[in-house]
Parts: C-alpha cells; structure tokens; sequence
C-alpha cells in the first residue's frame, strides 16, 4: 500500500473517531475528554483489536487492514454508505456487505428498482454485471439474445446468472458468440482489469479457482496475466432462432455504484449495400 494512501486512511480513521461520542457508541461518558469523540483506545475496544496497532493505521505504518477489520471500523464509527466505500477505497479492500450484496442478488429494494428501471428503459439487449459479474439486472431483450445465460435465472445452485460461468462453462456460449475464442481471450483480460485489487478475496478468490477448476481455457487465458479496458465495440452473435446479428457494445458505471455497470448492445444498422439488395429483391 503506498504510504500517502495510508497516510489518507489514518487521518480519515481518527477524523471520523473523534466525530463519535461515547454514548452513541454505547459507553459511558462521564469525565472530562482532552479530545471530542472516542479515544483511540475505546475504538479498539469497540472493534476488539489491538490499541498498538490501531495506533500504527492512524500513524500511516505500513500495516494490513483486514476487510473484516474495516467492516466493524465502518460500524463502530457509523459510516454512511459513502463513508464505508470511501474508507474500503482508501485501504484498497473490498467491503464483504458489497459483495455479499452482488453474490446473492440482495441489493438493496431501492438499488434493485433502480436498476431494473434502468434496464427496462432501454430499448435494446441491457444488463447490469456486479464485481463478480454477476448479473443484477437484465431486460426481455437481453433474456432473449443471451440463451442459456439470462433467460433462465438463478443457476441449479441458487447463484444468479454469471457472465464467465456461462462463457466457459456453457456449450451454448460457444455457440451463440462469433469468433469464440477471441472474445474469451478479451473476456479475461477485461475480467482482471476490473478485479485488479481484490481477484485474492472473497468471494472473487473463489470464483476464480472455480473457472480455473472447471475450464482449462479460463485457466490458460487467467495465467498470460493479460489485462484490457471494457471499452465496447462491436459484438457479433450466431443465433438459434434469429441467425447473425451484430451489435455495438457500450458500457458505463453507475455514479453511485462504482462496482456496477450497465451494458448495452445497440443494434448496428445495416450495410447500405445489404439494404439496396433487399429493396431491388422487393420490387
């Protein structure tokens, strides 16, 4: 961790510690206080660790700070939600309630209206895809393209739809994705840009060795350590029912959810020359 981060991630602790006071933290408050708020001593009461140590993190030291261990910070010193991800950012953690969050598709109600309403707005093939790439939302249109993926729900162990299971691990995946390997390649190398600072915890950790247990593909494309920017482009499909199809990708984060974005794929127009052919065969 680079010490000016650190060094952000102490004043930030002791800022928020001495805005709490004793008694909305559940302790006494008699006694007079040389400082506002919880003294570093009661803090590391309250989060049942060490005052040394909570010493040194305030300090900047070069010490680890454990999500688990930012969790009851996050708690003890009642972070809003803003705080919470800003103080997991600082420490370059990934707050186990997100992920737990998008692991089992238990956004918040207003979260998940959100999203749903954003989804539905679009008049094209839309889908939301949490840290885990998980999906947390997805129209009629997506259901429809993606068989196999989106069309059916939460998979035969109750998880929510997942692009890469459904990438490496479903025979229909090959077949609906033109030019398969090449998009799998870039799938990896997307999937690590995204996960950079948190693929070595939960529950990332475990999905990877999952994919890397269950595909050889996934395990051989994981290990060239490639990393590329989710910047779009074009997207072609072989479909079942409806044959080739081409769309134009676009991808945005959501402000208030860094850890979710919204993908889109946007019917490419025609060919003029394939209109001209199919307006000459009409007359």
């Amino acid at each position: 961790m680079h010490t000016m981060t650190t060094n952000k991630l102490g004043e930030f602790i002791r800022s928020h510690r001495e805005r709490v006071s004793p008694q909305s933290a559940g302790l006494p408050g008699g006694g007079r206080r040389r400082t506002p708020g919880l003294r570093r001593e009661e803090l590391a009461q309250l989060c049942e660790i060490s005052p040394t140590w909570l010493t040194w993190l305030e300090q900047g030291r070069q010490v680890a700070a454990s999500a688990q261990m930012l969790a009851r910070l996050a708690d003890v010193l009642q972070l809003s939600g803003a705080e919470r991800a800003y103080l997991f950012s600082l420490a370059e953690r990934l707050d186990p309630q997100r992920a737990m969050h998008g692991a089992h598709g238990g956004q918040e109600d207003g979260t998940a209206r959100e999203l749903d309403a954003i989804v539905q707005a679009v008049q094209a093939p839309a889908y939301v895809l949490d840290l885990q790439w998980d999906a947390a939302a997805w129209n009629a249109d997506a259901a429809a393209l993606f068989a196999g993926w989106l069309d059916g729900g939460a998979d035969q162990h109750g998880r929510p739809p997942n692009l890469l299971r459904f990438m490496f691990c479903q025979r229909a995946a090959r077949n609906l994705i033109v030019d398969w390997p090449h998009r799998a390649q870039r799938l990896v190398a997307e999937f690590r840009a995204d996960t950079a600072q948190h693929a070595g915890q939960e529950p990332l950790a475990s999905l990877i060795a999952e994919l890397a247990r269950d595909s050889c593909e996934f395990r051989e494309l994981w290990n060239l350590q490639d990393v590329l920017g989710r910047e779009g482009g074009v997207r072609r499909f072989q479909h079942p029912a409806r044959g080739a199809l081409g769309y134009q990708q676009v991808t945005l984060h959501l402000a208030r959810r860094q850890d979710l974005k919204l993908t889109m794929l946007l019917p490419m127009p025609e060919p003029h020359g394939a209109q001209d052919a199919v307006q000459h065969a009409a007359h």
